[in-house]
């Protein structure tokens, strides 16, 4: 089972990122889990939404444990560098397509915790909101979370600047599309401004004058990958209360995504 959860080639990158275990000067305490174990762990708790205390006995660690060590990595930001990391392998086989990137975001209700707020589109219950930038064939290159009440058009600058620095395979590193397409929910000029004065090209629906199904030839690339978010069945609703375990969540789909194209 943890084989398969977590295969050799996902288990090579991840140990590339994972910090060190600590020490224990003293001695004693009881055997710390090996991370591969609590690894798969992890990957089985997000894929398949179940909590902590359903997680199978075949993993080794039980389900506090797993969600401490969770808790550990997401702190010293794992999933981001993990993430990063496959980006870059990614990107030195050419595989990373930046000539048309695509903005948007997915609602999902929420139980507690920070960074939530009414749904406007779900009757005002308590949501969250997952904001993504994808390149040409869907992958995702930056990812943030909001409270489901915030404006897509808040979240373009914060995104595009979280896009990392991506290896290629010629020439310097990458971190900005060609051109970004979006819907009519960024469809400002101050945001236009922002993309050229970076040398980003804009596709942006306008309201009230075309219609946002015309971009869909370009952007039903980020709707696939939107699915492919949902295979990650913790994120079909958030549960978790800490904003950064919430996110930490959507890094390891959007790590997962990559891997898969990587293994390909």
């Amino acid at each position: 089972m943890v084989e398969r959860m977590v295969p050799d080639e996902l288990w090579e990158l991840f140990q590339r990122v994972v910090p060190p275990a600590p020490s224990r000067p003293q001695g004693g305490g009881r055997r710390r889990y090996g991370d591969r174990e609590v690894l798969a762990a992890i990957v089985f708790v997000a894929t398949t939404g179940c909590t902590w205390r359903q997680l199978p006995p075949v993993f080794g660690p039980s389900g506090p444990t797993a969600h401490r060590r969770f808790a550990e990595w997401t702190a010293a930001r794992v999933w981001a560098k993990l993430h990063r990391l496959i980006l870059d392998e990614l990107g030195l086989r050419g595989d990373l397509d930046w000539s048309r990137c695509a903005i948007d975001s997915v609602n999902m209700r929420a139980l507690k915790g920070d960074l939530t707020g009414p749904n406007p589109v779900d009757r005002g219950k308590k949501g969250s909101k997952i904001h993504l930038i994808t390149e040409r064939t869907g992958l995702p290159l930056s990812v943030g979370i909001s409270g489901a009440n915030l404006h897509d058009s808040q979240a373009l600058e914060p995104l595009v600047r979280g896009i990392p620095p991506i290896r290629s395979r010629r020439g310097p590193r990458r971190r900005r599309p060609a051109k970004l397409h979006a819907d009519k929910g960024y469809d400002y000029d101050h945001l236009r401004r922002w993309l050229r004065k970076r040398g980003i090209r804009h596709r942006t629906a306008r309201k009230g004058i075309e219609s946002s199904t015309r971009l869909g030839q370009h952007r039903w690339t980020i709707e696939r990958t939107m699915s492919w978010l949902g295979g990650c069945r913790r994120l079909h609703r958030r549960y978790e209360r800490k904003a950064e375990h919430f996110l930490a969540f959507t890094a390891i789909a959007c790590s997962l995504i990559c891997y898969r194209r990587l293994t390909k």
